[in-house]
């Protein structure tokens, strides 16, 4: 039997990962495979005609399979081939199935970046709000549980706090640079230290647990190199932290410091502190969390200490365990973090499914029962019942006009549902969200399922 032999077209960016995916699907589809990468970077780009001029078929070939985003007219690539073409999946994961195979699993849900979630000012909280901050930022991905002391003080009650930590389970690390402090915490299970430099690095052999080194003048990462020395020649475990700076500080040059301590010391185990950028910028954490851990994955940098104290980050440590596992998957992938997840698409949806307003009208002709239908499409909420169709921006408006027609099914429950609704519609509307009837609009990871509670119970009002 002869094999079939199939030429893949595609663009530089796609490359890596649709070889990846052909190779194991080929043999168990039976067919031989070849790519034509062509000179365009995003394979969605592509037209048939800016093909057809471009294309490399080699001898041989049965048929071609182009992106799936290449629509049109395919007879100008034809006509060059003289094979059939046809066109794939948009998303390069569906080629199992368009092969008829099951699909791959993917490598989606790994990391390989720590994250150290700081308990702030631990000395002003009880143990009972210690803990139970602690519980709640590992159940959102915390790998450690940082207890964030005050400067220039000595806290005599930290050694009972890390025992409580270590009680309840919990990896426990110190951020302190005071050796008094650091000592009682490692002698009751702590097994990190932020931080050594230069001021406290002599007692670091002591407390017999790994440290983060700092620079001593933050401005210059070569400062850390006696540090480096001093705790590599006394066997004490570390790792390194070049220290974030934020905008308006140094930002960019910061992160030249991390590029530049990676290409000095490629084998040492990094930190970056996150916290500088997302606590001390007005604006959502969630985009800046996923840009800072694409930075760490693509330097190694393996692990991150992250706050969340100002109010617009504090899902940080959740947000942050999202992008570890979205940009783990692109970086080892080699595909840009493009649907991978929607955890971290909070403010708009990925897509819109929309209604033309042939269809809307349609829609209410059609029916016949006393409910009622709210559709957010065309900059306008849209209120169907039988033999109605209103339509506006202001659901109060669309409520008078519906009041106006008397109905004889609008109990006060029944008024408080469509309220209820309408107000989720007219937010879908201002921030180009999905409005789906009597489901809950999509905030990312910060959806919360809506309750089976539309048609309340009638009362007596």
């Amino acid at each position: 039997m002869n094999t079939e032999s199939i030429h893949f077209v595609t663009g530089r960016l796609a490359e890596p990962a649709l070889r990846n995916i052909l190779a194991q699907i080929a043999e168990n589809s039976g067919f031989r495979f070849t790519v034509d990468v062509l000179p365009i970077t995003v394979a969605a780009l592509m037209t048939p005609d800016w093909i057809a001029k471009r294309i490399s078929v080699p001898p041989g070939t049965d048929r071609i399979v182009l992106p799936g985003y290449c629509d049109g007219d395919l007879s100008a690539i034809s006509a060059v081939a003289n094979v059939p073409v046809d066109v794939g999946p948009k998303d390069l994961r569906q080629l199992p199935q368009f092969f008829g195979q099951s699909a791959i699993k993917d490598s989606f849900g790994e990391w390989d970046i720590d994250i150290i979630a700081e308990i702030n000012h631990a000395p002003r909280l009880t143990t009972q709000q210690i803990l139970a901050m602690a519980d709640e930022m590992r159940s959102d991905g915390a790998t450690l549980i940082d207890v964030g002391c005050l400067p220039e003080s000595n806290w005599n009650g930290i050694g009972d706090c890390v025992k409580a930590l270590k009680d309840a389970g919990h990896r426990v690390s110190v951020d302190s640079l005071n050796p008094v402090e650091i000592a009682a915490a490692a002698s009751n299970g702590a097994e990190l230290v932020l931080s050594v430099n230069a001021s406290n690095r002599e007692h670091a052999a002591d407390w017999g647990i790994e440290v983060v080194a700092i620079p001593d003048d933050i401005h210059d990462f070569r400062s850390l190199e006696p540090t480096i020395e001093w705790l590599t020649d006394h066997n004490v475990p570390f790792r390194i932290d070049p220290i974030l700076e934020p905008i308006g500080l140094g930002f960019a040059r910061s992160l030249k410091r991390y590029m530049d301590a990676r290409e000095l010391w490629p084998d040492l185990e990094m930190m970056m502190g996150v916290g500088n950028l997302t606590e001390l910028t007005d604006v959502d954490s969630a985009g800046v969390n996923m840009l800072l851990i694409a930075i760490c994955q693509e330097l190694g940098i393996r692990s991150v200490l992250t706050t969340q104290v100002i109010n617009w980050a504090r899902s940080s440590v959740k947000e942050i365990d999202a992008a570890r596992r979205i940009a783990h998957y692109a970086i080892n992938e080699k595909v840009p973090p493009k649907r991978v997840s929607d955890e971290l698409l909070s403010l708009r949806d990925p897509q819109l499914l929309k209604y033309d307003l042939s269809q809307i009208e349609t829609l209410a002709s059609n029916i016949k029962d006393n409910n009622y239908r709210i559709l957010a499409e065309m900059g306008q909420i849209h209120l169907l019942g039988s033999r109605l169709h209103f339509q506006g921006e202001d659901p109060f408006d669309l409520f008078d006009q519906l009041a106006d027609t008397d109905p004889k099914n609008l109990d006060p429950s029944h008024a408080f549902y469509l309220g209820y609704e309408m107000c989720k519609a007219l937010i879908a509307l201002q921030l180009g969200k999905q409005y789906t009837q009597d489901e809950a609009l999509r905030w990312g990871h910060l959806t919360v399922p809506e309750k089976d509670r539309h048609r309340l119970r009638k009362r007596k009002y």
